[in-house]
């Protein structure tokens, strides 16, 4: 088939929902890549105590997993939402929270840290657009004034109380960041070791 006849075909419209949902798995793959390929890399350089090529793996086993991961997500969801929209002859609102319910059950619901950093991810922004949508739709009134400063406070917060009380209850790589910041900076016995290096 050459290219012509290729481009005539996505041009055609008539395999469109289809092809969405190739290019909708393709772009899950390479946004998968791009956002964990330099994350892993930097956190891997910083934090990871290992020879190259142990590190070299892991990075590429976590910058496979959310590529993966994140293109059968994507790959279910259309699929999903354009099989549910095709059933019911018309696009509705659900559709959209029930094929990611599923998607999200079948694809991120296997514990692995990558599919626990991509939910805690989404976690806060949901939150934090659940609180918008809130204030637009009428059911929380909207702030006199700026509220993020209070936010932030309320963020800070909890999660210094909860790292000095109840450090179990967070996640391994928070309590190690809080660690070094603010345990760790209690300890030194020479200039090497209170400037140049932590321990």
């Amino acid at each position: 088939m050459s290219v012509a006849a290729i481009n005539r075909l996505l041009l055609s419209g008539q395999y469109a929902t289809v092809l969405s949902v190739v290019k909708g798995f393709r772009n899950g793959a390479v946004y998968g890549a791009k956002v964990r390929f330099p994350h892993s890399l930097v956190m891997a350089f910083l934090f990871k105590r290992e020879s190259p090529k142990d590190m070299a793996r892991g990075i590429l086993e976590a910058t496979f997993t959310h590529s993966k991961n994140l293109a059968m997500f994507v790959f279910l969801y259309k699929s999903l939402t354009s099989l549910m929209s095709w059933l019911q002859s018309e696009k509705v609102e659900f559709h959209s929270f029930m094929a990611a319910f599923v998607g999200g059950y079948l694809v991120f619901g296997r514990y692995n840290k990558v599919n626990e950093q991509i939910n805690l991810y989404l976690l806060s922004r949901i939150l934090y657009g659940l609180a918008k949508l809130g204030v637009q739709k009428g059911y929380i009134p909207k702030p006199k004034h700026d509220t993020f400063p209070f936010f932030a406070a309320l963020v800070w917060g909890v999660v210094l109380w909860m790292f000095e009380y109840h450090k179990d209850t967070l996640q391994p790589s928070l309590k190690s960041s809080m660690t070094y910041l603010y345990h760790d900076s209690n300890q030194w016995n020479s200039f090497k070791n209170f400037l140049i290096y932590n321990k």
